[in-house]
């Protein structure tokens, strides 16, 4: 039996053609990133913490944060906590339970395919980290912070180069860890990272522990910052160091990430 226009009543209907890839992209970017400013605990670690430790270091004389003006090296430690928080903690807690709970498996075998997942991912964390620098630059140049202007280029550069590094990180542990077994690991890593290199320079470490941190994209991450942002120069050991935690992090990523439990 046919309907009125030929076609046949019971029969399957043809579906609406997906979006072109770049909107399905830019739509999952839209709710990664609302995702992140809209959930209390991801607001806490990626603004409320940084926060409150950039007055904290502004305002007290200790950590001692080694030569310089404080308020400027505690800004860049706070910049780096910020990406720490955000492309590491944040989304490798983030990701491990949409494992558990299935989603990876259901928007990876969707239109949006596992490429679509990855990207918006990734751009959410730039899009947070941006509004992280507004608003912790805003505290600190309230604070007296006043940045070198040859500084910013390099900063942003290294800024960059740590997300990429902590994201390929925090996917990898998302990846392979139970989520339970993830949520302890991130929020540990979050507290030890803080005085390897985020907010306390590696030089202000015992010799040995100092020269480990150095090698770990926290140490690379806060003392790039640093040297961009209080010394105006361009960091280009710990550049280095990040170029290769981000490679062999994302490789490994690729190679052992398990899409579900």
């Amino acid at each position: 039996m046919s309907t009125p226009n030929g076609t046949p009543s019971g029969g399957p209907t043809t579906g609406a053609a997906p979006a072109p890839t770049s909107q399905r992209w830019l739509a999952q970017a839209r709710f990664e990133t609302a995702t992140i400013l809209g959930h209390g605990e991801q607001l806490l670690v990626a603004l409320v913490l940084p926060a409150l430790a950039l007055v904290a270091l502004a305002l007290t004389q200790v950590p001692d944060l080694g030569p310089g003006r404080r308020i400027d090296l505690a800004t860049a430690g706070v910049f780096a906590l910020a990406v720490v928080s955000t492309a590491f903690t944040g989304q490798a807690i983030a990701t491990g339970f949409d494992r558990r709970h299935g989603v990876l498996r259901f928007l990876g075998a969707s239109p949006l395919g596992r490429e679509g997942l990855l990207a918006g991912k990734l751009a959410a964390v730039g899009i947070v980290i941006a509004v992280q620098l507004v608003v912790l630059g805003g505290i600190a140049a309230a604070l007296g912070w006043r940045p070198d202007a040859s500084g910013v280029a390099p900063a942003l550069v290294t800024i960059a180069l740590g997300a990429a590094a902590f994201l390929a990180l925090g996917l990898l542990l998302a990846g392979t860890v139970r989520a339970e077994g993830v949520l302890a690991l991130a929020n540990l890593a979050w507290v030890l990272l803080l005085g390897l290199g985020v907010l306390l320079p590696t030089d202000r470490l015992p010799d040995a522990l100092g020269g480990l941190a150095r090698l770990l994209p926290s140490g690379a991450l806060g003392d790039g910052l640093r040297s961009a942002l209080v010394e105006g120069h361009w960091p280009l050991a710990q550049s280095l160091v990040l170029v290769v935690w981000a490679v062999v992090a994302g490789a490994a990523a690729a190679r052992w990430f398990h899409w579900s439990d």
